[in-house]
């Protein structure tokens, strides 16, 4: 497990490209039949990847969160971003399809990951997870893909029309602090999360995925007075503490995991700018 220790506005003027992408953005989650994790400090958010290929993939006990097990004091959730596949919780297996999200409650012993057929047009399952401390555990759920609560955002003259379903919320699938959930780009919309937000009470990460291999995603972060940016590829993810902006725009249409954790859970919790107020 890889540790990023937490930083403050004051830190980015500073960075070149190199130390922006070695703090901010998450790479090389998935590895074939390996389960790969960044903890954070900002929150102590844990982001995970498993790409299980010839093999189930066990999620480890990693030593970074000195725990007997993954899930003793944590929960997470999880999306399914490649070809079917399913992941067993105590010995119960729930089938993910692309896009499905399953969120695991604190106090899971043995978790692990299986494809359906690593073979098959959508390749194999690879599961992104995105986990926080839980102070007490709410029942492992499965949400399919295209049934969470869903909202339409954005217009296509803005070239930001957009479908956000929310999976882990208040008013969906209950967590502690999780709060997770897929948007999908309409074709011809490239923008995302625009005009652009903080949220000073929780970190959020995106997972971009269901971007053409030879397409980059240009990300936004920093303070809306002073923003920076970073390029992206496919199933790599992003970092936004508390104080960032997280927007971006993309050379194709694309899909993003977001989750957040932190103070609370209220989804409309944010501080907007609009674009005009933005360097």
């Amino acid at each position: 497990m890889e540790q990023r220790y937490a930083t403050s506005p004051e830190h980015v003027p500073g960075m070149d490209t190199d130390e922006l992408r070695r703090r901010y953005l998450v790479q090389d989650l998935f590895v074939t039949d390996q389960a790969n994790a960044v903890y954070t400090h900002h929150d102590r958010i844990v982001l995970f990847g498993a790409k299980p290929v010839t093999t189930s993939v066990a999620l480890p006990t990693f030593p970074e969160i000195r725990s007997e097990y993954f899930f003793e004091h944590r929960e997470a959730g999880i999306v399914n971003v490649g070809g079917a596949g399913s992941v067993s919780v105590d010995g119960t297996v729930y089938d993910l399809s692309h896009g499905s999200c399953l969120y695991i409650g604190s106090g899971a012993v043995e978790v692990s990951f299986t494809s359906a057929d690593a073979e098959a047009e959508g390749g194999p399952a690879r599961f992104y997870g995105v986990s926080a401390p839980a102070h007490t555990s709410y029942p492992t759920t499965l949400v399919e893909a295209g049934t969470g609560d869903i909202r339409e955002l954005g217009d296509a003259l803005t070239s930001n029309r957009r479908t956000l379903n929310r999976y882990i919320h208040e008013g969906g699938v209950q967590s502690c602090q999780v709060v997770m959930g897929v948007t999908t780009l309409h074709p011809g919309s490239m923008w995302n999360t625009m005009p652009a937000h903080t949220h000073d009470r929780r970190t959020e990460a995106y997972l971009y995925f269901d971007l053409p291999e030879d397409a980059r995603i240009i990300h936004l972060m920093g303070v809306p007075s002073e923003t920076r940016h970073l390029v992206v590829a496919n199933e790599e993810a992003t970092i936004a503490p508390s104080w960032s902006v997280h927007s971006g725009v993309g050379s194709a249409s694309y899909s993003f995991v977001f989750a957040m954790a932190g103070e609370n859970k209220s989804f409309d919790d944010m501080d907007g700018f609009a674009i005009a107020e933005m360097r």
